[in-house]
């Protein structure tokens, strides 16, 4: 029988229910866009990555912890078959088909009953590219058409680039807080050249879709209070796949010098000889505040602002912050890295001299679809946060600028 194109089409998951089968590489790149459809999802998987484990802890997936079963397909719109059983994959399609659930394979295109297509957004846009058929698919050729698209989109000109070269070596970039919109152009543009990309839980996760299956995607996530990836793993991975001759990105959330560890993989990159190209990106200690409505700075309330990490407790022995001297500027803070400490570091700037009444923001998860805003003062914060059951990663805003305009949104 011949063999007929694939016929393209918008799903709209919103509420329905989504099963994902594996909790791997594959489901960490595609769960995502999954979860911004606003699909019920459902993750069954013995295992998962740290990020689809920590998508799973903030509650944005249900994970059932155990390997494929017969009738966990049932009442599904949707699934992803995604796991590293070739024949629970074959089984679990077999119930797709049964079920009349359209599904992807990840291991076998030919036998699936839908295929990913290489999607990018602009300004509301979404591009979806698919080839013909299964034979011959070349997800490089795929991916190359939907960046000429997106970049046509966004320079208005809808004109495809030259051709895009890759550079072996490493790129350190900062992807910004959150939203894949706030990534750099020269960022995002690195990143479609990559062979391997590193990436951190704090970086815009989404981006990770837009990459083509050759990619290599090595999770860092440091997962709070969790498992993690060693910083000495980290340098040594980098160097190891660029001394391959490999287009490296290490893909941060913020930027890479603000509590990134950045200037540590410079180093341990400069002492092995590869060279590196840092891309500074937009630190969340400025824009989650402003997504949320909050200058951090506005004449005639704050002329300053200061950033503070807040991972060490002011009576720890290794903080390195001054906290008396915080405790008397009349301007902006910005504490990161500090949702666990709050309540501590409220009572030694009120013990010393910062009044208790001055008003406090929590933003988590700040320019994400997911972003919420929680408002105290010094004296509340610590209980707010636990009652409001306030999660990282959250910047904490502290000053008269919390007050000072509307309440906004992304």
């Amino acid at each position: 029988m011949a063999e007929h194109p694939a016929y393209p089409v918008g799903l709209r998951l919103t509420g329905r229910r989504v099963v994902v089968l594996g909790g791997g590489q594959v489901a960490q790149r595609r769960l995502p866009a999954l979860i911004a459809a606003g699909a019920d999802i459902t993750l069954v998987s013995p295992e998962a990555t740290p990020s689809v484990e920590a998508m799973a802890d903030a509650g944005e997936i249900a994970w059932e912890r155990r390997p494929y079963a017969e009738g966990d397909l049932a009442n599904a719109w949707y699934a992803l078959i995604a796991t590293t059983d070739p024949e629970a994959n074959s089984r679990a399609s077999a119930e797709a088909e049964t079920n009349r659930v359209w599904c992807v394979r990840s291991d076998d295109a030919d036998q699936a009953t839908a295929w990913t297509p290489a999607t990018g957004h602009s300004e509301g846009v979404t591009v979806a590219v698919l080839t013909t058929d299964a034979r011959g698919r070349d997800p490089r050729h795929t991916a190359a058409i939907r960046d000429a698209v997106v970049a046509g989109l966004r320079d208005g000109t809808l004109v495809a680039p030259h051709h895009r070269t890759r550079t072996p070596g490493v790129a350190l970039v900062g992807g910004g807080p959150g939203d894949p919109d706030l990534i750099t152009v020269r960022g995002r543009r690195l990143l479609a050249e990559a062979d391997v990309v590193i990436a951190d839980r704090l970086g815009p996760r989404d981006l990770l879709a837009e990459l083509p299956p050759h990619v290599e995607v090595i999770d860092a996530a440091k997962i709070p209070y969790g498992r993690y990836m060693a910083q000495e793993a980290i340098n040594n991975a980098l160097i190891e796949h660029a001394k391959q001759g490999k287009s490296v990105v290490r893909l941060k959330g913020g930027d890479p010098y603000v509590y990134g560890r950045g200037m540590e993989e410079v180093q341990a990159l400069a002492e092995a000889g590869i060279p590196c190209t840092v891309v500074p990106g937009i630190s969340s200690s400025i824009s989650v505040p402003g997504a949320a409505g909050i200058p951090v700075t506005h004449r005639g309330v704050a002329h300053e602002f200061t950033v503070v990490s807040g991972h060490v407790a002011p009576d720890d022995e290794r903080s390195l912050v001054d906290w008396p001297s915080l405790a008397k500027l009349t301007g902006t803070l910005v504490v990161l890295m500090g949702v666990d400490k709050i309540g501590k570091i409220a009572e030694t700037l009120i013990a010393h001299g910062k009044p208790a009444d001055t008003p406090v923001a929590l933003v988590q998860e700040g320019t994400t679809a997911a972003q919420r805003r929680v408002d105290a003062t010094l004296a509340t914060v610590g209980e707010t946060a636990r009652t409001e059951d306030v999660k990282p990663p959250a910047v904490i805003v502290i000053g008269a600028v919390v007050t000072v305009g509307p309440r906004t949104s992304v």
